[in-house]
C-alpha cells in the first residue's frame, strides 16, 4: 500500500470511529476476551497488529488525523460565518466590489488595498489607504455591508490624512510595509512576495497588481488595488 492509499485508509478509520479505543474495540472478538480475560491486553494486541483484521494504525497517527480533520471542519465553518456580505442586498458599486473580494481576502488569494477620500462625521475631509484583509480580521464588516456605518480610513490604517488639520499618519500592517519617504511617492511592499504596490495613478501599480477606480455614491473618491501574490506556499 502506497502513502496516498494509507492516508485514505487512515482517514476512513478516523471518520468512522470517535476515539482510538473505539477503533481497537471494533477488532476485538468475544473469543479474544474469553481467552485473554483482559480488555486492556486485547486492545494492546490489536494496536501491535497481533489481533484484528484491519490495517495497523498507530495511536499518534489516528489522533493527528482526527485533529487535522476537526481543524479543517471548524475552519470551513468559520470561513462561512465570516462572510459579512452574505445575503446582503448591496446597491452601491463600492460595497459590491468589496463583497466580491471578501472571501479571497480572507483566504489570502488576493490582497486588496482600498483608497477612500470623503468627509468624516465632523465634516473634515479625510483620505487614506486601507489594508482590506487586515481590517476584515480585526473588524466585523457586517455594519458596513448592511449600511449601518460607512467604511472610512482611520489613523491606524496604512495611511491616513486629514486635509483640514493636515495630520498625516502611516502604519505598516501584517501584510504591507509602508514606504513613505520615497521619491516615487507613497509605496506599499507586500510582505508575502516583497512586490511593490505603487498607488500613483500616473504610473502602473506594479507586478501582479491592478488599479480600479470605483464609481460610487458613498464617497467623493474610491479606488481599489488588487494584488495577487505569486509566491508559492
Amino acid at each position: 500500500m502506497d502513502q496516498e492509499e494509507r492516508l485514505t485508509a487512515v482517514d476512513n478509520i478516523v471518520t468512522q470511529f470517535n476515539t482510538y479505543e473505539d477503533f481497537l474495540d471494533s477488532q476485538i472478538t468475544s473469543v479474544d476476551l474469553y481467552y485473554l480475560e483482559d480488555e486492556g491486553l486485547a486492545r494492546q494486541l490489536v494496536e501491535l497488529g497481533y489481533r484484528g483484521t484491519r490495517e495497523v494504525v498507530k495511536r499518534e497517527d489516528f489522533e493527528a488525523r482526527k485533529a487535522a480533520i476537526e481543524i479543517a471542519r471548524l475552519a470551513e465553518r468559520t470561513q462561512k460565518k465570516t462572510l459579512a456580505s452574505a445575503g446582503k442586498d448591496l446597491q452601491d458599486n463600492f460595497l459590491k466590489a468589496l463583497a466580491v473580494r471578501e472571501e479571497d481576502n480572507h483566504n489570502g488569494k488576493v490582497s486588496t488595498v482600498i483608497f477612500i477620500r470623503d468627509k468624516n462625521s465632523h465634516g473634515q475631509e479625510v483620505s487614506g489607504y486601507i489594508d482590506y484583509a487586515h481590517r476584515l480580521k480585526i473588524e466585523d464588516f457586517e455594519v458596513y455591508f448592511s449600511g449601518k456605518r460607512r467604511l472610512l480610513p482611520k489613523p491606524t490604517d496604512m495611511s491616513f490624512y486629514n486635509w483640514d488639520s493636515h495630520v498625516a499618519v502611516w502604519n505598516s500592517t501584517p501584510n504591507y510595509q509602508v514606504i513613505a519617504d520615497n521619491l516615487e511617492g507613497l509605496l506599499f511592499k507586500y510582505k508575502r512576495d516583497r512586490k511593490i504596490l505603487n498607488v500613483d495613478p500616473k504610473v502602473p501599480p506594479g507586478d501582479n497588481s491592478t488599479r480600479i477606480p470605483i464609481q460610487t455614491d458613498l464617497y467623493i473618491q474610491a479606488v481599489i488595488f488588487d494584488h495577487i501574490s505569486r509566491r508559492k506556499t
